[in-house]
């Protein structure tokens, strides 16, 4: 019974947290008006140096708890999407939470809407947000990317679990939620953009994407660079109007790779290596298109050397600032 009434499955990925974090992240989902039989929680444990077993006993049957190997976030989201069988998937980090009042906005949506493939959200770093009253309407995924400029986070929306067909998340990288989104908005024929902020984003120091270790710094850039690869050659094996929606995610991504490179490494060499790899491969020049007033602004400096030059002046000092 509990299988045909299934709503949401929530995946919560765990590695060496302390256990009142991931005992926060599970309280608010159980705090959410679903009933027992329309959720399942899926805690994930990707071979945590301690298994928290032991303490999330008090659960009971309200979590399914798996462990694995260590194999990162990528191949613990793959696991969980394995096990789920609600109708819907959200993906939770356990040192995050959702946040009540907002994310009910999200599952009025899923229970008031017919053909919902997926309800997009924001984010908060503070747990207490005001509820935004508006009137959403579907659009697809296709065109929604088409002209707008997309969160790549995989926690940032709610996607019902067909759409997903064979689409996994690439082991071993960096940057995974940036290949896998687009894919699956492109799936997308009912999308719910909303302006909630529904999630609540714990920026930790020591987190994963804030490391700053060298080794670190070279393996996020060069993933970044390979998932815009990818994502590019896949741009050709697509319908027009799918080209046309994941040509400007690339163009977008490109940019923001360009950004980090000069923000990480502060190299004009490292820079003009990097930009002649994307020239071999048909990024850059950045393409000459009006997606925002900060991708015109950028696709001008860096089309120029002197215009590079002045980036890798000012953008540190402008990081500095904030």
């Amino acid at each position: 019974m509990k299988e045909n009434n299934l709503l949401v499955s929530f995946i919560i990925t765990y590695y060496n947290l302390p256990i009142e974090m991931l005992n926060e992240c599970i309280d608010s989902i159980l705090q959410l008006s679903l009933h027992p039989s329309e959720r399942e929680i899926i805690v994930v444990d990707d071979g945590s140096d301690n298994s928290p077993m032991n303490e999330l006993m008090k659960y009971g049957d309200e979590i399914i708890y798996v462990r694995q190997k260590n194999g990162g976030l990528s191949t613990a989201r793959n696991k969980g999407m394995d096990v789920a069988t609600g109708k819907f998937i959200q993906f939770v980090d356990a040192d995050d939470q959702l946040i009540k009042t907002t994310y009910e906005q999200c599952l009025d949506i899923l229970r008031s809407q017919k053909d919902v493939d997926m309800v997009l959200f924001d984010f908060s770093t503070d747990l207490q947000v005001e509820s935004v009253s508006e009137s959403v309407k579907p659009v697809c995924g296709s065109n929604y990317m088409l002209n707008n400029n997309i969160h790549g986070t995989a926690w940032g929306y709610i996607f019902r679990r067909a759409i997903l067909g064979e689409l996994r998340f690439t082991s071993g990288i960096y940057h995974e939620d940036e290949e896998f989104t687009p894919q699956l908005l492109l799936r997308a024929e009912e999308v719910y953009p909303t302006h909630v902020k529904a999630y609540y984003y714990n920026k930790r120091e020591n987190s994963i994407t804030s490391s700053k270790t060298s080794y670190d710094t070279e393996k996020r850039i060069n993933d970044r660079e390979g998932v815009i690869i990818r994502l590019h050659e896949l741009c050709d094996k697509l319908p027009h109007q799918d080209r046309k929606a994941l040509q400007r995610r690339v163009a977008q991504l490109t940019m923001d790779y360009i950004y980090q490179i000069i923000l990480d490494t502060h190299s004009e060499e490292e820079l003009q290596q990097r930009l002649k790899r994307l020239h071999t491969k048909g990024l850059f020049p950045l393409p000459d298109a009006h997606y925002s007033k900060k991708y015109v602004w950028f696709k001008r400096m860096t089309n120029h050397r002197l215009g590079r030059k002045v980036l890798l002046y000012t953008l540190p000092l402008l990081k500095k600032e904030r």
